[in-house]
């Protein structure tokens, strides 16, 4: 397994003017960066693939879902914007060279109601029908999506991952696989380890490490021997990735519930997060 740190950690929107962080990322000890796609725009993706390749860096993509990007929208207008950006962010993964695209593809961060079944129902169809038009592109860039279960407060729709599993059969597509977040898993799952071992071999694409606060992993009071255990069990050999969130930034902030720094400074946050991981994967 190969252990990295989320962009989020720092900055927000992560653009050009912060490459700066690549060379950091590998001198604390990470294998892997992985690029919060707020803005595809503003980053220069063959510049980005040259300078991670320079410094032995993998890379991993994930994804910004406001709520302007809900494929799963009762606004075709809104489901059309979220499906150009999902588009969008495959064809920059394919330009940095990272496999993996991943997130809440299935509809926008803080999206929280109680709604009769019937309309869960239109929007769940809506989702399907978007991500099976969009798995042809990532089919083509060679590019997996994984789906991320978000908490309760963040999401009415994917908190399980048995509810994200059954996303990807309704959609049918091989690429589209788990994405397991240990924070929200920790808030949802009756034990992260056995919601792993339910996936079975070969359906996690990426997971993010990350302690029951958002802290440095290994300071709070997750399961790491039982989630490092149930890894090997599965044989996952992708990324394992550090995601919090800098308080400073003020949208982030917002949406991540960030109200209070989660360590002395998020140098140390990622510093320490990167020997505690080290050493556990070990």
């Amino acid at each position: 397994m190969k252990i990295g740190v989320n962009t989020w950690v720092w900055t927000s929107p992560f653009s050009t003017r912060e490459f700066h962080l690549v060379p950091k990322v590998k001198e604390m000890g990470f294998d892997v960066i992985e690029v919060a796609l707020d803005d595809p725009s503003i980053i220069d993706a063959k510049l980005l693939r040259k300078m991670t390749k320079d410094n032995d860096l993998s890379v991993t993509v994930c994804g910004a879902f406001g709520p302007t990007r809900d494929i799963s929208s009762d606004d075709p207008a809104i489901r059309k914007n979220g499906a150009a950006y999902i588009r969008d962010s495959i064809r920059f993964a394919e330009e940095v060279d990272s496999r993996l695209f991943s997130g809440p593809v299935y509809s926008a961060v803080g999206k929280t109601r109680l709604v009769p079944e019937e309309q869960k129902k239109r929007e769940w169809a809506w989702c399907v029908q978007n991500l099976r038009e969009l798995g042809k592109t990532a089919a083509d860039a060679g590019v997996t999506i994984g789906v991320e279960p978000l908490n309760r407060f963040e999401s009415d729709m994917i908190n399980l991952v048995e509810q994200a599993v059954a996303l990807t059969r309704d959609v049918g597509s091989p690429v589209y696989k788990i994405h397991i977040d240990t924070f929200h898993g920790n808030i949802e799952e009756k034990s992260v380890p056995d919601a792993i071992r339910k996936l079975g071999k070969g359906m996690l694409a990426h997971l993010h490490a990350c302690e029951n606060d958002r802290g440095i992993p290994g300071s709070g009071h997750q399961d790491w021997k039982g989630i490092r255990d149930a890894l090997r069990e599965v044989e996952y050999d992708g990324a394992v990735v550090i995601e919090s969130f800098t308080p400073g930034a003020v949208e982030i902030a917002k949406a991540a519930s960030i109200w209070r720094p989660l360590a002395p400074s998020q140098d140390e946050l990622a510093r320490q997060g990167a020997r505690f991981l080290r050493e556990w994967r070990n």
